[in-house]
C-alpha cells in the first residue's frame, strides 16, 4: 500500500507541476508597448526640462506620456510627439514609431490644423474683433475640415497599430468665465472657449467613429483655469516665452492630464 500511495503522490505533484506550467505563461502580465503621437500638449511645451535630444519638439519628461511610463514601467515606450504638429505631421513624421507590436498609442492633435496659435496670437494683440473673427475661422475649419484630416491620421494609425489601444486626449478649456480678469475681454474668452469646445467635439466624433478612447480633460481642469480662484494648470500670455502661452504647466501634465490618460488607457 505504501509503495502505491508513493506512486499516487508522485503522479500528482507532477501533475499539478505540468498544469501550473502550462499556465504560468497564460496569466503572465502581458507586454506594454507604448507609443505617444502629437503636439505640443502630448510632448509637453510649458511643462519644462525640456530633453535635448528633442530639439524644438520640446519634449519633457514632466509630460503625462513620460510620467504614465516611468509609474507603469512599459515593455517598450516612445514618444515622439512634438511642438507644432498638425494631422500631417503625424501621418509624415511620427507614424513610423508605430508597428504590429504596438499596445498602446495616446495623441493630442487637431488644435494646430484649426490654428489654435494665431487664434491666440491674434487675441492677444489686435483686440476683440479681430479675435472674435479668427476664433471663427478657426471654428470653419474644424466644422468642415478637420473631421476629415482626422479620419485620414486615425485610419492610418490603426492600419500601422491594429491591435492596440489608442487613447485620444482633448483640449483644455482656456477660461473660467465669469470673473475678473485682466487681459482679453470677457467676450472673446467666451467665444474662445466655444471655439475649444468644438475642436473638442470634432475630435471626440472622430475618435468614435474609429473606436478609439477619447479621453476628455476638460471637466478635471475646471478650477484650474485662467482666470480661476484655484492654482493655474495652464500658462497665461508670456511674452517672454509666447511658445509656452495656453499650454499646460508640470502641475497640468501631472494633475491633469497624467490621472485622464491613466484611466483610459485601462
Amino acid at each position: 500500500m505504501r509503495p502505491y500511495l508513493a506512486r499516487l503522490s508522485v503522479a500528482f505533484v507532477a501533475t499539478c507541476g505540468l498544469v501550473l506550467g502550462l499556465s504560468g505563461p497564460a496569466n503572465a502580465a502581458a507586454a506594454v508597448n507604448y507609443v505617444a503621437l502629437g503636439d505640443s500638449y502630448s510632448s509637453g511645451v510649458g511643462a519644462g526640462n525640456y530633453i535635448a535630444s528633442s530639439g524644438s519638439c520640446k519634449r519633457s519628461p514632466n509630460a503625462y506620456p513620460a510620467l504614465w511610463a516611468s509609474a507603469n514601467a512599459p515593455t517598450t515606450f516612445t514618444s515622439v510627439a512634438c511642438s507644432g504638429a498638425t494631422t500631417a505631421t503625424v501621418i509624415n513624421s511620427q507614424l513610423s514609431a508605430l508597428s504590429a507590436t504596438t499596445t498602446l498609442v495616446s495623441i493630442s492633435v487637431g488644435g494646430n490644423d484649426a490654428g489654435f496659435s494665431n487664434v491666440m496670437s491674434t487675441c492677444a494683440l489686435q483686440g476683440e474683433q479681430a479675435c472674435l473673427s479668427a476664433v471663427q475661422a478657426g471654428i470653419t475649419f474644424a466644422q468642415n475640415s478637420l473631421p476629415g484630416l482626422l479620419n485620414n491620421t486615425y485610419s492610418a494609425i490603426r492600419a500601422r497599430a491594429p491591435s492596440a489601444r489608442v487613447v485620444v486626449l482633448s483640449y483644455p478649456v482656456f477660461y473660467q468665465l465669469g470673473t475678473f480678469c485682466i487681459g482679453l475681454s470677457e467676450t472673446s474668452r467666451s467665444r474662445i472657449n466655444d471655439g475649444i469646445n468644438i475642436v473638442d467635439n470634432v475630435i471626440r466624433d472622430a475618435a468614435g467613429r474609429y473606436g478609439f478612447v477619447f479621453a476628455d480633460v476638460r471637466s478635471i481642469f475646471v478650477g484650474h483655469q485662467l482666470c480661476s480662484g484655484g492654482t493655474k494648470w495652464l500658462h497665461a500670455v508670456n511674452f517672454l516665452d509666447i511658445s509656452v502661452s495656453y499650454h499646460p504647466t508640470a502641475a497640468g501634465q501631472s494633475g491633469g492630464f497624467l490621472p485622464t490618460f491613466r484611466n483610459a488607457a485601462g
